[in-house]
C-alpha cells in the first residue's frame, strides 16, 4: 500500500472503525464483568441462581447496542473536547444499570445478585471503556499529526474572521483537519505554506474542480447577503459545508445549535443545569452534603460552642446573597462578628486588616470554617457544593455594571467553592479574574469537574491569605 492511499484509508473505512469500537465495548463489558464475577465467587462455586446472571449479562450487551447509540456516542468526536466524551460515556453506561435494577425489582430477582459484583461489573467496565476511548484518542491525534486520517478544508473567509479560523487549525494538528485551500477577499497576515490561496471566487471555482472533505465559510454575520450567494453557487457540491460565524468576541456560556419549530436557533449563552444535568447536580449536591454534615457535626458544634463563648449573640449569621437566576435566598454563616457591626456603616465590603470580626470570628475566617452551615443550604437546595461564591444584592448592583459579563456567573447555582477559590481568587482579589475563572466553570460543567474542584479544595486546605 503506498503513502497516498494508507493515509486515506482510515477516512474512506470510518464507519468500520466506528464498528470496530461497537465490537471493543461489548467486549470490554463483558470482560469486565467475567473479571468481577471471578473475584467475587473466587471459592469457585457459583451463585444458586445462575440462570438470572447469565440473562442479565445477554440484556446488558443488547441495552448497551440500544443505549450508546441512543446518547450518540458512535460518531466523530474529531476535535470535541474528551470530558463531554467521557459524560455521555457515564451517562450511557448508568443507564444501563440503572435499567437492570429496575427489570430485577420488578421481577423480584434483585436477591439473586450480588451487590458487590454489580459494583465492580459498574465501576471495572466503566473504567475500561474510558480507557480504550482515551487510548483511541491518543492514537488518532499521533495518526492525525503525521498525515493519516485527514479531512482536507477548503476555508472561503472574509476579514479577520478566516484569519482566526485558519490560526486556530493550524495549531491543532491533532484534530486532522488540513487546510487545502484559504480563499479571501483579504490578504493573509501570516502566510503559510502548501496553501492554495485565492479571491473568494477562485476558491469557490476550486471546491467544484477538486475533491475536498469540508468547505467551511468563516465571515462575520453582517455578511449574509455574500454568505447566501456563496451557498447558491455551491449548490451542486457534495462535500460538507460548515459556516463559522464571528463569535470570537461574544462571550460564549456553552453555545450550541437546536431545532426548535423547525428553525435552527444558535444558543449563544445557556445555563449548563438543563435536563439530565440539573439532575445530576442536584444528587450529587444532596449525597455529598449528606454525608459531610454527619462526617463535621461534631466540629460544628465545637464551633458553635466557641461562637457563643466569644461574644453575646446568636450562633449562626444569615444574610442575604443572590444565587441561580438572581434568585435571593439566605445564606448560613457561623457569627464571626459583633452583633449589628454595620448598623452605623451599612454594607462593606471586606478588606485586608479590617478589625471588625472577633477573635474566634477572625481564625474562623482565615480557615473558611465560617462557611461550614452553608451545606445546610447545600441540602435545602439553595446553594450547590462546587459553583460561583454568592454576593450580597447590595454590591451585584454595583458590580454588573463595573464588570464585564458579571451576572452570567448567575447561570448556575452559587457554590461554597468554586474554580476561582482553589486558583486563589477570593477575598479581596481581582474580581475580572474571580468572573473569568467562574465562567470557565459555567462553560465547562462536568460531574468530573465537580469532584476535581472539591479534591482540590481538600488537598489545598481551608486556610487562604486573602481570607479575612
Amino acid at each position: 500500500m503506498n503513502t497516498i492511499s494508507a493515509k486515506g484509508y482510515l477516512r474512506e473505512h470510518s464507519n468500520l472503525l466506528l464498528w470496530l469500537m461497537r465490537t471493543l465495548d461489548i467486549l470490554l463489558s463483558l470482560g469486565s464483568c467475567a473479571i468481577a464475577y471471578q473475584i467475587v465467587f473466587s471459592d469457585g462455586r457459583p451463585p444458586p441462581s445462575i440462570l438470572h446472571y447469565q440473562i442479565a449479562i445477554i440484556l446488558s450487551v443488547l441495552l448497551q447496542l440500544v443505549v450508546f447509540h441512543a446518547v450518540d456516542l458512535y460518531r466523530a468526536w474529531r476535535g470535541e473536547d474528551q470530558l463531554r466524551e467521557f459524560t455521555q460515556l457515564l451517562l450511557a453506561w448508568s443507564i444501563i444499570f440503572a435499567i437492570l435494577v429496575f427489570l430485577s425489582v420488578i421481577t423480584k430477582t434483585s436477591a439473586s445478585f450480588s451487590r458487590a459484583w454489580m459494583l465492580m461489573w459498574f465501576t471495572g467496565g466503566y473504567l475500561a471503556l474510558m480507557f480504550a476511548r482515551l487510548l483511541l484518542r491518543r492514537v488518532l491525534a499521533k495518526m492525525r499529526a503525521r498525515g493519516y486520517n485527514l479531512r482536507h478544508v477548503v476555508l472561503l473567509a472574509d476579514g479577520e474572521t478566516g484569519q482566526r479560523v485558519l490560526e486556530n487549525l493550524l495549531a491543532s494538528p491533532e484534530t486532522g483537519f488540513n487546510i487545502q485551500g484559504y480563499y479571501s477577499s483579504m490578504p493573509l497576515l501570516n502566510d503559510p505554506a502548501n496553501v492554495h490561496k485565492g479571491s473568494l471566487a477562485e476558491g469557490v471555482e476550486y471546491v467544484k474542480t477538486n475533491r475536498v472533505d469540508q468547505i467551511w465559510i468563516a465571515m462575520p454575520l453582517r455578511e449574509e447577503d455574500l454568505i447566501e450567494k456563496i451557498m447558491a453557487e455551491l449548490r451542486d457540491v457534495t462535500a460538507d459545508i460548515r459556516l463559522v460565524p464571528d463569535f470570537f468576541g461574544f462571550r460564549l456560556i456553552n453555545h450550541s445549535i437546536t431545532t426548535i419549530a423547525n428553525m435552527a436557533v444558535v444558543n449563544l449563552s445557556m445555563t449548563p443545569m438543563d435536563g439530565v444535568n440539573r439532575w445530576v447536580k442536584a444528587l450529587e449536591d444532596r449525597i455529598l452534603s449528606c454525608i459531610i454534615l454527619v462526617l463535621i457535626s461534631p466540629l460544628l458544634l465545637l464551633i458553635a460552642i466557641a461562637v457563643k463563648l466569644s461574644s453575646p449573640g446568636p450562633v449562626l449569621y444569615s444574610q442575604e446573597r443572590l444565587s441561580w437566576n438572581g434568585k435571593p435566598f439566605k445564606m448560613h454563616k457561623f457569627r464571626t462578628m459583633p452583633v449589628d457591626v454595620e448598623s452605623d456603616s451599612g454594607p462593606v465590603w471586606a478588606t485586608q486588616g479590617e478589625t471588625r470580626a472577633t477573635r474566634v470570628g477572625s481564625f474562623l475566617r482565615k480557615t473558611s470554617l465560617d462557611e461550614m452551615p452553608q451545606f445546610w443550604n447545600v441540602l435545602k437546595g439553595d446553594m450547590s457544593i462546587v459553583g460561583p461564591r454568592p454576593e450580597r444584592p447590595v454590591f451585584v448592583e454595583q458590580f454588573k455594571s463595573e464588570v464585564p459579563s458579571y451576572m452570567q456567573k448567575h447561570k448556575v447555582k452559587a457554590g461554597i467553592t468554586g474554580w476561582a477559590q482553589v486558583n486563589g481568587w477570593r477575598g479581596n482579589t481581582d474580581l475580572q479574574k474571580r468572573i473569568e475563572h467562574d465562567l470557565y466553570y459555567i462553560e465547562n460543567w462536568s460531574l468530573g469537574l465537580d469532584l476535581k474542584i472539591i479534591l482540590m479544595t481538600l488537598a489545598r486546605g481551608f486556610i487562604n491569605k486573602n481570607a479575612y
